[in-house]
């Protein structure tokens, strides 16, 4: 088995396990902005258990792979616009934000956080489980069709119908609407939540096909 000290080094490796956002609640619990999606810098180092600074260096160090993961800054117009949405008070220019993706890939480039190392022994733990359980061929095949007649055109479709449809109707009626604003705001992060988990559904097949 691998050890977890591999992931701090592989980037690759990190790419393999990066869906696996579920292992951040099951080692500590991750609380989220009121969006339910994000988590600030400050949230961040207070799940890892380390300083401000540590996690600021990280994000230099790997800035271009933590981008790729969903990690942004919000300024001007974006961060007054987020700012009224999620109800966030804060007078700074600038708010970092990190999806849940973008928090697993900060644990498994965390070197002095047991939070971190915890999170990287359960990815590879998971990992370990699933390429050392047995395939029988027959099951491969039809898994595969599976993949490819629903993956392929249900989940696109339904995916594709979050993002461009559903997402784009919440966020004009929470510009338009008053006092209904947080449960508008509250059910928009349900189906971006939804929406997550279909992409993760369908990357994880796509890795058990590929590792047999």
């Amino acid at each position: 088995m691998i050890n977890e000290t591999v992931l701090l080094e592989s980037r690759s490796l990190r790419e393999s396990v990066a869906e696996r956002t579920e292992v951040l609640d099951r080692v500590k619990v991750l609380a989220l902005l009121p969006d339910g999606v994000h988590v600030t810098t400050a949230m961040v180092a207070e799940y890892f258990g380390v300083g401000l600074e540590v996690v600021r260096a990280v994000i230099h160090d790997h800035r271009a792979e933590l981008e790729s993961n969903g990690y942004h800054v919000l300024t001007g117009s974006r961060l007054s616009y987020f700012k009224q949405l999620s109800g966030i008070q804060t007078r700074a220019r600038s708010l970092a934000l990190f999806p849940r993706r973008a928090v697993l890939n900060i644990a498994m480039l965390l070197r002095d956080s047991e939070t971190a190392r915890q999170v990287r022994v359960y990815l590879l733990d998971m990992e370990y489980m699933v390429r050392a359980q047995p395939v029988d061929n027959s099951v491969h095949r039809l898994s595969e069709s599976i993949d490819q007649l629903v993956d392929n055109r249900i989940d696109e479709r339904i995916v594709h119908i979050l993002s461009k449809t559903i997402v784009p109707m919440f966020n004009a009626l929470i510009e338009t609407s008053g006092e209904h604003r947080k449960e508008l705001v509250s059910l928009r992060a349900d189906v971006q939540a939804v929406e997550r988990r279909l992409r993760q559904h369908r990357a994880r097949l796509r890795r058990m096909m590929s590792a047999v």
